[in-house]
């Protein structure tokens, strides 16, 4: 019997379709929250949710905290190409590792945010992003859901390996 790529491994670990699907969900929700945002507000528009967090609408052509927001254009490309080479990277470790479920979750969540920021950067040249958080009149830069996911990711790659780390003495 030939072994569907979605069904578990051996291992019981999850199938390479179904991180591809989590990819597509965080791509599909990160997608919907900014067409969101940019039918309900104009551009440097915002709404006070609570006293700490507003929804905004803002535009980054950089990356994050607006790195190279400046430079003239190219850094969209460098960007988009950047992370669907990250994205082409995630896959094949996907492939390797797929007993490693905390690993697997944590790029796929790298990849569903950075795959979302890229359909921004390509569609508008930009990426959108609407979470403002806010303390004290001190504003913590706009983010996205993309890039929460990223953020997420990131976390759970530490976790990861900080539990590989101890595992091994």
């Amino acid at each position: 019997m030939v072994k569907s790529p979605a069904a578990p491994s051996a291992s019981g670990a999850p199938g390479l379709l179904l991180w591809l699907g989590l990819a597509v969900l965080v791509v599909v929700i990160d997608q919907l929250s900014k067409t969101l945002i940019l039918g309900w507000f104009q551009y440097g528009e915002g709404r006070a949710i609570t006293s700490f967090f507003n929804l905004v609408r803002a535009h980054n052509t950089g990356a994050a905290f607006s790195f190279l927001a400046h430079a003239g254009g190219w850094q969209r490309w460098f960007f988009t190409a950047l992370a669907l080479a990250a994205s082409a990277f995630i896959v094949w470790m996907l492939k390797k590792h797929p007993g490693q479920k905390l690993f697997c979750f944590a790029i796929t969540m790298i990849m569903g945010g950075a795959l979302g920021n890229v359909i921004d950067r390509l569609m508008h040249g930009y990426v959108v992003d609407m979470l403002d958080f806010h303390l004290a009149g001190r504003h913590f830069p706009a983010f996205n859901l993309a890039d929460s996911a990223i953020t997420l990711g990131a976390i759970c790659l530490i976790v990861d390996e900080l539990r590989r780390v101890r595992g091994a003495k």
